[in-house]
């Protein structure tokens, strides 16, 4: 009993460690610059004050940069998910030569630090006059080796006599694809979707290194505009924060619970 309530405690301080930035952040939003720079800092503000959210959308256009976060995480996100569905599918279902070969080297993309692929990709998009461009944010990010190999491991605890049984009814592969595989794997196909669309969306520095213009910026490096060299107003700075979170904690609250379907599957055997 006692083991279990250390558990709980343990498990409470947490939790108030994870949430009370993001909490912090949203009330803070809501203070004046006064008393967003009070020492030691106020938990609560004495009233709702929206001046924040209508100052930093004069001072930067944040609305645009919302818009185009939003238009490449969804493209991203779509991507994502047929490239991954599809090779998967080909991984479980096809037999070819060399399969499991290639399946380890879509694997050991994921063991490849993003930072090392960043020159050869920005020479890549500038050779390719994709500078500054939507597709230069986008078409780097549509395939994703973790998505193939979270949806392979789905696809493999499908019953096969589901495949067998298509096969006999003369269902070819896309129609297998398309009729039986996807409708089964909704959970996956959820969790990508989300873990997708989180990384497209707080991306920072792929946009900062390829975009030149406030036409084709993207969230992050708004926020990062709100802080002056002169003098930072936290008020302002936790306004745009908050801003950029709703969409990601909406997100999170619709598809957490898919979310850890799609995760956890194949994690238990039998």
């Amino acid at each position: 009993m006692l083991r279990r309530l250390a558990q709980y405690a343990i498990l409470i301080v947490l939790a108030i460690a994870v949430v009370y930035p993001v909490v912090y952040t949203v009330l803070a939003s809501f203070m004046t610059s006064d008393e967003s720079a009070q020492y030691p800092p106020k938990m609560f503000p004495s009233h709702l004050y929206l001046g924040s959210f209508q100052k930093v959308l004069e001072l930067v256009p944040l609305d645009t940069f919302l818009l185009n976060s939003f238009g490449i995480s969804v493209l991203v996100m779509i991507g994502q998910v047929l490239t991954a569905s599809m090779a998967a599918y080909a991984f479980v279902y096809v037999a070819f030569r060399g399969r499991s070969f290639w399946f380890a080297a879509f694997v050991s993309t994921m063991m490849i630090p993003w930072e090392v692929t960043i020159i050869p990709n920005y020479l890549t998009i500038k050779s390719w006059g994709w500078l500054d461009t939507y597709q230069g944010l986008i078409i780097p990010f549509v395939a994703s080796g973790f998505g193939v190999f979270l949806l392979r491991q789905f696809f493999m605890q499908l019953p096969r006599e589901l495949f067998e049984a298509a096969r006999i009814d003369g269902c070819g592969h896309v129609r297998h694809f398309l009729i039986v595989v996807l409708p089964l794997s909704r959970p996956a196909l959820a969790s990508l979707s989300v873990y997708a669309f989180l990384g497209a969306w707080n991306m920072y520095l792929w946009p900062l290194l390829i975009t030149n213009s406030d036409a084709k910026r993207t969230v992050q490096i708004g926020i990062s505009m709100l802080q002056f060299q002169e003098v930072t107003v936290w008020n302002l700075v936790l306004a745009g924060v908050t801003l950029v979170l709703l969409p990601s904690l909406l997100l999170l609250v619709l598809g957490l619970k898919q979310l850890v379907r799609g995760l956890t599957a194949g994690a238990v055997k039998g």
